[in-house]
């Protein structure tokens, strides 16, 4: 087997919208620099999703060096620019998953009129402010460990090669995009990301945290915005643990800096995964 290496870089700015692919990114504790820094919310701050709102996935976020491109993937005329840099917004509590309280700043009016009529209904776009702190779950890291609005934990790592024995199953093959991943590495055995405590990605440190439970956003085809069945489906066969079914793992960051695609990845250290895979 060859030597693994870091295949790809993701991230994500606006929270459920589409993502970027980077050669290379800096390594931030809440997450790569940029990555869902920004969210939608409902007017009274509750976070907003692929899950309910499937449209999410046709709107492509493109990263220059002072703003971001939003636009309907149908409608790239319709453009919505948002500086990387906002100065001082409104203040607004938003709220992620179980009522979670997270210090917002709102973007502009623009921006809510520009969401508002893509959802069809009232939102609001956030950001999240440098000094705006959300901690990670402590059952699951240490004390001053902070994540951006992702769902929980600043990175997920999930080997090319776990999907390609997916894909291995299914009827039709599926990409690596329905799931979301900040780091894709390849050359290793299927699910051997399970295993990972500690790790090395370049020069930088990592340490595992725990297996990633994925949900119905999987099953939103990011090309489409149909739901279907898979990949849960399938996956259910073979990578169910305590009704959750598992893919890919959540990850903190141990040091910063920077991060590029062809880094090679070392195992550190490993412990037993709680989902064997043979």
């Amino acid at each position: 087997m060859n030597t693994p290496v870091l295949k790809e870089i993701w991230i994500y700015p606006i929270k459920s919208l589409g993502g970027i692919s980077l050669t290379e990114a800096e390594v931030e504790p809440k997450g790569f620099r940029y990555d869902r820094r920004w969210m939608l919310v409902k007017p009274d701050g509750t976070f907003l999703t692929q899950r309910e709102n499937p449209v999410m996935a046709l709107v492509n976020v493109e990263l220059t060096d002072q703003q971001l491109r939003v636009y309907h993937r149908d409608r790239p005329d319709d453009l919505l620019e948002i500086s990387l840099h906002p100065e001082t917004g409104e203040a607004l509590t938003a709220y992620v998953w179980d009522h979670q309280a997270v210090d917002s700043r709102v973007v502009s009016q623009e921006a809510d009129d520009w969401f508002s009529r893509l959802l069809g209904f009232p939102c609001r776009l956030v950001y999240m402010p440098e000094d705006s702190r959300r901690p990670v779950d402590p059952k699951y890291a240490r004390l001053d460990d902070v994540v951006s609005f992702a769902d929980g934990f600043p990175y997920l790592v999930i080997s090319a090669d776990s999907l390609d024995e997916l894909n291995r199953r299914v009827e039709k093959p599926l990409g690596m995009s329905r799931f979301r991943p900040n780091l894709v590495v390849q050359g290793v055995k299927p699910h051997d990301e399970d295993t990972w405590y500690r790790f090395q990605l370049g020069a930088l440190t990592f340490y595992g945290v725990k297996p990633c439970a994925r949900c119905v956003l999987t099953t939103i085809d990011p090309q489409t915005a149909r739901k279907g069945k898979e990949p849960l489906k399938t996956l259910a066969t073979y990578r169910r643990l305590d009704q959750k079914i598992l893919f890919g793992q959540n990850v903190l960051a141990e040091t910063t800096g920077t991060l590029r695609v062809g880094d090679p990845v070392t195992i550190l250290e490993r412990r037993p995964a709680r989902l064997p895979f043979e």
